[in-house]
């Protein structure tokens, strides 16, 4: 008996030993964990809540913003068909990685220390840190302009002004991540309401943005590198790491029944997060492109669109605001910038850990990251200005892209496995759904 135990690996169906179905499947889980009622009932899924929201922040930061501000100001709604494909896929991909932290109880770090040799684990993990600072890029670039709105001051300072948002952080944190996390989830929660508005006031043809929606095109000789750089900030590498050790904050039944609901709550979980960001962003290219293409733009605006970038975008919720407008914009881009560097930290250390099984202080993390990020964001503010920084961000985003497949396939890899996943491993149906997206991608 204790030989087939062994051979089965971290998963054990309860059809092959009804005994043992509700017995602990794995060992438990050196986290501060929140612990999940062992009953079945559908308040459990409040228990549930945290994990993919805190991983949604990430298709709403300010890398986000600027490639949506972007693809709507020249393409009007032709690239909405990209924000739907990479939120499809978004919704596969982060379930998968939900349900591999759940099933086996180690995070995708962590299974890659354990599988791979140790020259491609170490590739791995340098290109898993290359996506964090490109991630982190946006967030320095965005701080910056949202102090430069607030307070007048120069892009390059306020670059240089983000390395000290570590300490704020750290100051906020003493009052518990919980309590930041819904202060910065309200402020941006403003701004895409106030872009739910705006909708009304630019009113979009529907017509137009369902085609957009649903029909590929790529017209222009910009629109592929704008369309990579929208995939890169809607499918970010890291966040395929968080979510599979984020849900390892919970402790959940260790049957086959409580596995079950954990995956399927997750599921839940993060489809209706990532709804939202999804409707989020296609307000913003949707606002933009009406805005933009509008034949009744004055000249001032006109200009502001033929270059738009996150530091000139109040002007497209002054129908809201109206002089509040620019204000409001920078609280919340600012309020983006830091919530997406909470999810960057905690993304670096899980990496940190499961590569190297090396910990580090969360500030010492987020300092380390920050100051690899603001090197290439002052250069680039210094040299090009407002508009350089803009599409430094372009580029982060396309990074991010093309750094996907060393994510993705180490976690389609594990998720298909028998021995690790059990009767959670990838169906037929959902490896063929990524094939089919991967095909329609850019």
């Amino acid at each position: 008996m204790a030989a087939r135990t062994a051979g089965q690996g971290q998963f054990m169906t309860s059809s092959e030993n009804p005994r043992l179905a509700n017995e602990p499947l794995i060992d438990n889980i050196e986290y501060d964990q929140i612990v999940v009622p062992d009953k079945k009932s559908w308040r459990n899924f409040f228990a549930y809540l945290g994990p993919g929201f805190l991983v949604s922040i990430a298709y709403i930061d300010p890398g986000n913003f600027q490639t949506d501000l972007q693809s709507g100001a020249q393409y009007k709604y032709g690239l909405l068909w990209i924000i739907l494909l990479a939120s499809i896929a978004a919704l596969i991909i982060q379930s998968l990685a939900a349900n591999l932290g759940v099933v086996t109880g180690k995070h995708l770090a962590e299974h890659c220390r354990k599988e791979y040799p140790k020259v491609a684990n170490i590739i791995l993990w340098i290109l898993a840190e290359i996506a964090i600072v490109a991630c982190d890029i946006p967030e320095v670039i965005g701080t910056a302009f949202a102090l430069n709105i607030l307070f007048k001051i120069p892009i390059w300072c306020g670059v240089l002004i983000t390395g000290l948002s570590t300490l704020v952080l750290l100051l906020l944190q003493q009052y518990g991540v919980r309590k930041l996390e819904i202060l910065i989830a309200l402020l941006v929660l403003i701004m895409a309401a106030c872009f739910f508005v705006e909708l009304g006031y630019a009113k979009p043809k529907s017509s137009e943005v369902l085609y957009g929606l649903f029909v590929p095109q790529l017209k222009g000789s910009g629109a592929t590198k704008l369309a990579i750089s929208l995939l890169g900030a809607m499918v970010m590498p890291h966040n395929l790491f968080l979510h599979s050790a984020l849900v390892l904050s919970r402790k959940i039944p260790r049957s086959v029944s409580g596995i079950k609901e954990a995956c399927r709550f997750y599921l839940l979980e993060s489809g209706f997060a990532l709804m939202v960001a999804f409707l989020i962003n296609v307000s913003v290219i949707s606002v933009s492109g009406a805005v933009c293409n509008s034949p009744d733009l004055n000249p001032e605006d006109e200009q502001n669109c033929q270059d738009l970038d996150l530091n000139k975008a109040s002007f497209l919720l002054k129908h809201v605001l109206g002089s509040w407008s620019s204000k409001v914009f920078a609280i919340a881009l600012l309020a983006s910038g830091q919530s997406s560097t909470i999810t960057g930290t905690y993304a670096g250390q899980y990496v940190m850990q499961g590569f190297l099984d090396l910990q580090m202080k969360p500030w010492i993390r987020n300092f380390l990251t920050r100051c690899l990020a603001i090197v290439p964001s002052l250069i680039v503010a210094l040299i090009g200005g407002s508009a350089g920084a803009g599409n430094l961000i372009i580029i982060a985003s396309m990074i991010l892209s093309f750094e996907l497949p060393f994510a993705l396939i180490p976690l389609l890899k594990f998720t298909s496995s028998k021995t690790k996943m059990g009767m959670h491993a990838n169906s037929i149906w959902v490896r063929g759904s990524l094939q089919q997206l991967g095909s329609l991608a850019p």
